[in-house]
């Protein structure tokens, strides 16, 4: 069964070696490229969860079935899931370490492959899941929640095989010495770290696990996947994919087990037990920081939040910027990690290839061009999506109390899902005095224009912000080499990952698995990169025994 995906795996580990395009799995939702009827049926096997209990059979549970998840476009989803006994759950994944330990870095990566690979058939069902739990609009919650969720699942894993295949598993040592030569038979074995836990986030449940879930699971560690409580379905529906294809191979099936909560505080106790050795987060930069204080027993990532910058010198394409940028600002009503936040533009203003225009005209030009794209509400939901949370909504209609109001916020009525919370961005001015304002991060539809006493300056903020809050993305816009040159000395500076003149189809708050680092862990907004050598490395050991060679020893004695 997984003798077909060597070759993907060998691919996989050439595109992370050579940074270019390449994709192991489809993005596009047309029924010419995943078959007739596979969109009704993925959406036919979502509507089967609805109102009932999940199909997870799993140790270690209370025998209580728990869930409270709502749709952000309106619907209360009534799917309920085991509630898990931590203690027992962590048990159940040490019983089975050993064995999946013993089956060796190859088989691993094929066994994962394989389950990357089930994923990938049920795309439709998994993107009607994320989108009714995290707001995305649909297309969006295909792309980001399925094959791009998966390509950054199969990088992972191509990351920790070649991190456990580097260097040989045996090798025969042989020393000159006087008389014979000492020889030695040595064996160097991949052990894994232990268990780990990856604690999933509302926004982009899937994305955001698959890296930390298959990194750990390829490097030979049982996960437990504690999902956020909005967010459960779609990570259930992957531990249900992934427990199916271990039992299948051979394999215990409690290597990945699911820990739902209603509440809070299971996240804190899973990551704080003695037998937890590796957690992943994703979320607060509040409670990223308090489990890289408490949970010292074991190898923490976290990816947190950031006040993503962009820096406005000058551009030969105006129209084709403010596209750019009103779109990155949009997508998604901003509730991405990677979203801008704070637009650093020269209170002089910018010389464009419409001519100079100054800050009150750049200013203008963004808030029309979001207006634009957004006019018409029917369209406009396609790329905003809903409103995740209470405190996103609370954070876009109190944008107007912290500066000057550029663009105000609008609902929108989803033509589709009346009860559905839709808001078009904020733009509001702001001094450059004002950081503490836009040095915080405004997680959502918010964002800052701020006017500065030249680019010089906006690239010290961007610096400075970056280094005392964090950031995953920064972004400029400039003509002049000498200036782009500035902007990524800053960027190094602050540890940032840096998107020059984008004014086409690619946007700062996107990246591409295999070639593109998203995060990068030299700055507080994250502690690893998704994904390089240093995001897996640690999720394993490497233990050696050494013989005498027999044949040498029988000499000497004769």
């Amino acid at each position: 069964m997984y003798d077909q995906h060597r070759d993907t795996l060998e691919q996989a580990r050439a595109a992370i070696a050579g940074r270019g395009h390449w994709s192991a799995y489809p993005e596009s939702p047309s029924p010419r490229v995943h078959g007739e009827g596979a969109a009704e049926r993925g959406k036919a096997a979502f509507e089967s969860y609805l109102g009932k209990p999940f199909p997870l059979e799993q140790a270690g549970g209370t025998g209580a079935w728990i869930g409270a998840e709502r749709s952000p476009y309106g619907i209360d989803l009534g799917v309920t899931y085991p509630e898990p006994i931590a203690e027992e759950l962590i048990a159940a994944a040490s019983a089975a370490l050993p064995a999946w330990r013993d089956a060796g870095p190859e088989a691993r990566a094929l066994v994962c492959a394989e389950i990357i690979q089930r994923l990938h058939r049920r795309s439709f069902e998994i993107a009607h899941a994320v989108q009714h739990t995290s707001g995305q609009p649909f297309v969006m919650a295909f792309q980001a929640g399925g094959p791009h969720a998966q390509d950054r699942a199969l990088e992972a894993v191509a990351y920790g095989l070649e991190a456990m295949t580097s260097s040989a598993a045996s090798a025969r040592w042989e020393k000159p010495a006087k008389g014979e030569p000492l020889v030695m038979t040595k064996r160097f074995t991949v052990v894994p770290r232990g268990v780990a836990v990856v604690i999933g986030c509302s926004t982009f449940p899937t994305w955001n696990a698959y890296p930390a879930l298959f990194a750990s699971l390829v490097t030979g560690n049982p996960v437990i996947v504690k999902p956020h409580p909005r967010a459960i379905l779609p990570l259930a529906i992957t531990v249900l994919v992934a427990r199916e294809v271990l039992a299948e191979a051979g394999f215990d099936p409690a290597l990945v087990s699911l820990a739902a909560e209603e509440g809070q505080g299971l996240a804190a106790t899973l990551a704080t037990h003695p037998r937890v050795r590796i957690v992943d987060f994703t979320g607060s930069t509040e409670f990223g920081d308090w489990l890289e204080r408490n949970a010292r027993q074991a190898l923490v990532h976290t990816e947190k939040a950031g006040v993503n910058a962009v820096v406005v010198d000058s551009t030969d394409s105006w129209r084709g910027m403010l596209a750019n940028l009103a779109f990155s600002l949009s997508l998604y009503s901003g509730q991405m990690c990677t979203a801008p936040q704070n637009i650093f533009v020269p209170a002089a203003g910018v010389e464009t290839d419409e001519g100079h225009k100054s800050f009150e005209e750049v200013a203008e030009g963004l808030a029309a061009a979001v207006g634009r794209l957004l006019g018409d509400d029917a369209r406009a939901v396609e790329l905003t999506g809903a409103i995740v949370n209470p405190d996103v909504l609370a954070r876009v209609e109190g944008a107007g109390e912290l500066g000057e109001v550029v663009l105000e916020s609008r609902a929108v009525r989803h033509p589709s899902f009346p009860d559905a919370v839709v808001r078009t961005p904020a733009i509001v001015r702001v001094h450059a005095s004002a950081d503490d304002v836009y040095g915080r991060e405004h997680f959502g539809p918010v964002s800052f224009l701020i006017p500065t006493g030249s680019t010089g300056e906006s690239l010290d903020l961007l610096r400075r912000t970056v280094k005392v809050r964090g950031a995953l993305t920064a972004s400029v816009y400039s003509t002049s080499p000498r200036v782009l040159d500035d902007a990524e000395r800053a960027a190094l500076d602050a540890g940032v990952n840096l998107s020059c003149n984008l004014t086409g189809g690619v946007y700062v708050n996107q990246s591409a698995a295999f070639s593109d680092y998203h995060g990068t862990g030299a700055n507080p907004a994250a502690t690893a990169s998704l994904t390089d050598p240093g995001y897996v490395a640690g999720r394993f050991h490497v233990v050696q025994s050494r013989h005498p060679v027999r044949e040498v020893l029988d000499e000497l004695r004769s």
